[in-house]
């Protein structure tokens, strides 16, 4: 089969790039044929997250957002499907759904064949186009701040206790971005009082943070994995509610000033 337009990408102008790997609904015929009741509906995608950051294209971001579903094949996972979390999670081609049914019937998974086309024909070229567009914001900037944007239900037993905070920030630990732009993250979560958060709590950042984080190359990233209650319906269709969205961009428009203005004066020598 022949796979085109694995992604989505509009340059922007400023030293930042929102990837969104998760929203992408988009299958392939094998995918489309094996899957069961419960996958049939792509309850794991990352509903609504282009619409949800559409603000962020008018201040000037680069945006990227992934076509396919991540049950084709999941772009936040590394190509030698080496598992990020020692708890339960899914994996680079997902066979199970986050709450533990299988994502196709018996005997219906994808070949070896079809799924090594995906990781040439999907994985690849998002990575590529994600790598490029750092290069050239760091050329451009002498910088590069990446927000790798996420949302999930916020009750999921298989995955976490109780319920998910709204926010979660994760940066590898500490690892993927300067420890002055997590505190300034943190600060302005810390100033509202509307929505939960926790920095490097179930999610610490998948294999994108991991892998493009690198602060001692200028070159700074954040995940937010957000819980899907606060700006639509968890349940299908998955509704988007326009109301409970506007109250979330309001602090996620902070959360991306934040990591801006850190940014500038980083860049200008101010902190470190």
């Amino acid at each position: 089969m022949i796979i085109t337009d694995p992604f989505q990408f509009r340059p922007g102008t400023l030293p930042l790039l929102i990837s969104i790997p998760h929203a992408g609904t988009q299958l392939t015929p094998a995918v489309e044929k094996g899957l069961t009741e419960a996958a049939r509906p792509l309850p794991d995608t990352d509903w609504h997250l282009p619409l949800l950051y559409q603000f962020a294209q008018t201040l000037g971001a680069s945006i990227l957002i992934a076509n396919y579903s991540r049950l084709v094949i999941d772009l936040n996972r590394p190509a030698d499907d080496q598992p990020l979390y020692r708890s339960a999670t899914t994996g680079l081609f997902p066979d199970v759904l986050f709450d533990g049914q299988p994502t196709f019937l018996p005997d219906a998974t994808p070949s070896a064949a079809e799924r090594a086309d995906y990781l040439a024909a999907i994985w690849h070229p998002y990575h590529q186009q994600l790598q490029q567009e750092l290069q050239r914001l760091k050329q451009q900037h002498g910088y590069a701040l990446l927000f790798d944007a996420h949302s999930i239900a916020s009750v999921i037993p298989r995955l976490f206790s109780g319920q998910l905070p709204d926010l979660n920030l994760g940066t590898n630990d500490g690892n993927s971005c300067a420890s002055s732009l997590s505190d300034q993250l943190l600060l302005c979560c810390q100033q509202q009082h509307q929505f939960s958060y926790v920095l490097n709590g179930r999610f610490k950042g998948g294999y994108i943070t991991r892998a493009y984080g690198q602060p001692e190359q200028q070159q700074h990233a954040v995940q937010l994995e957000l819980a899907q209650l606060n700006y639509m319906s968890e349940r299908p269709p998955f509704s988007y509610s326009p109301a409970r969205a506007a109250l979330l961009q309001r602090l996620l428009q902070q959360l991306l000033d934040t990591m801006l203005t850190w940014g500038k004066n980083a860049a200008f020598g101010n902190i470190s």
